[in-house]
């Protein structure tokens, strides 16, 4: 994350006391909240997910834990799913912090629970699900052309998944409620604040490929469009 001169100072005064593998912690906690509350439901009727969720209500109650826990329940109650999300975000996570340093990969973890803490604030709704969808964004745009095996057998640029990444999410702006289209908002925007820079530099050096391609191509010779006079 080039550019940013104010993270990178304060990486080199506060990096050594950051958070190692926070990712690992946000998913092995996540872990342990679905297969308690699992075992917990089936054998007494009682959700452990219910006293650990975003309530602003409960929240304003006392019951102040809750902006803290709800980054640990799970989005599916599907075990498959939940593994499958669970190792993604895993994976993504982690090669971001090796990318930025843990301090970085903090603060923009942090950030993006701040901004769906305030989203909750004012809707009511708060998740860390659209923050979890916003990683793989911020990976497409440090490894733009990293391959992976779509279906385990087609190779396919993180670029054009992100592409995707982003209609699929522009589609659930305008078929959610406001709450949830407030919510991927703030996480969009956490997305923005970390990589003004790199989409900046980006855009201008689009723009200068365009210029010199131009400037590079030779007019046509408009003499020579008709060689043979009627």
């Amino acid at each position: 994350m080039y550019g940013n001169s104010l993270l990178d100072k304060l990486d080199r005064k506060f990096g050594r006391y950051a958070l190692k593998n926070l990712m690992t912690v946000i998913v092995i906690g996540t872990a342990i909240v679905w297969l308690l509350d699992t075992l917990v439901y089936s054998r007494t009727g009682v959700s452990i997910e219910a006293w650990l969720y975003f309530d602003r209500a409960a929240i304003l109650s006392g019951e102040i834990w809750r902006v803290v826990t709800f980054v640990f329940v799970p989005d599916t109650y599907s075990p498959f799913v939940l593994i499958l999300s669970l190792y993604f975000y895993w994976l993504i996570g982690n090669s971001l912090e090796n990318e930025w340093g843990s301090l970085k990969f903090d603060l923009f973890y942090l950030c993006g629970v701040l901004g769906a803490i305030v989203s909750g604030f004012i809707t009511g709704y708060a998740t860390v699900y659209y923050l979890h969808l916003s990683l793989f964004l911020a990976f497409a745009l440090l490894y733009p052309d990293y391959r992976v095996l779509l279906f385990y057998f087609l190779p396919i640029k993180v670029k054009w998944l992100a592409l995707i990444d982003v209609v699929g999410l522009a589609l659930l702006f305008i078929f959610s409620v406001w709450a949830e289209r407030l919510a991927l908002l703030f996480a969009l925007l956490n997305v923005a604040l970390f990589f003004w820079s790199i989409c900046f530099h980006s855009f201008r050096a689009y723009r200068r490929r365009r210029k010199w391609k131009k400037d590079a191509t030779p007019p046509k010779n408009r003499d020579n469009d008709y060689p043979f006079e009627l």
